[in-house]
């Protein structure tokens, strides 16, 4: 099977892990990478993201250990647009997070209006932080968490979440 799924992955953390997981579960995987122009587009909130090449080589290195451990393929390509490249023909199912799934939706309209079959959309769910919210990239941007989901410390040092 040729899995895709897209994104910003800046930083990478524990909800994209459980992504590239799954992913690599149903088969080889093609994860479209934001380009520069597009990734803060996609963002929920202003932020700063990072050169699409120094995202590449983070993603490239998640990556690796977790194909090589499912007996998979990968590569990293780079997205222009939001609809990306599940539209090709080539893919079988698109992973998504909750808050992605219309846009997986989206993506299987376009691919009838072009005459190919619809993808399995495969809904990851969140993986939540300490706190209960879910973790995100802009979270630990923030500094509210760190990469696995552990309330960073206050200046106090009682481990409670910053105040905004």
């Amino acid at each position: 099977m040729n899995v895709a799924l897209g994104g910003t992955f800046d930083p990478i953390h524990d909800g994209h892990r459980r992504l590239f997981e799954r992913a690599f579960e149903l088969g080889d995987v093609t994860v479209g990478l934001t380009s520069d122009d597009l990734a803060p587009r996609t963002r929920h909130v202003e932020r700063y993201v990072r050169p699409y090449d120094r995202r590449k080589r983070d993603l490239e290195a998640e990556l690796a250990p977790v194909a090589e451990a499912h007996g998979r393929e990968f590569e990293v390509r780079e997205l222009t647009e939001p609809t990306g490249i599940a539209v090709e023909p080539q893919f079988d199912a698109l992973i998504v997070s909750p808050e992605t799934r219309d846009g997986g939706e989206r993506i299987n309209e376009l691919r009838a209006e072009r005459g190919r079959d619809p993808l399995r959309i495969v809904v990851v769910e969140h993986v939540p932080a300490a706190d209960g919210e879910r973790i995100s990239s802009t979270r630990i941007v923030k500094g509210e968490i760190d990469e696995h989901g552990a309330l960073t410390p206050d200046r106090d040092g009682r481990g409670t979440t910053r105040p905004e």
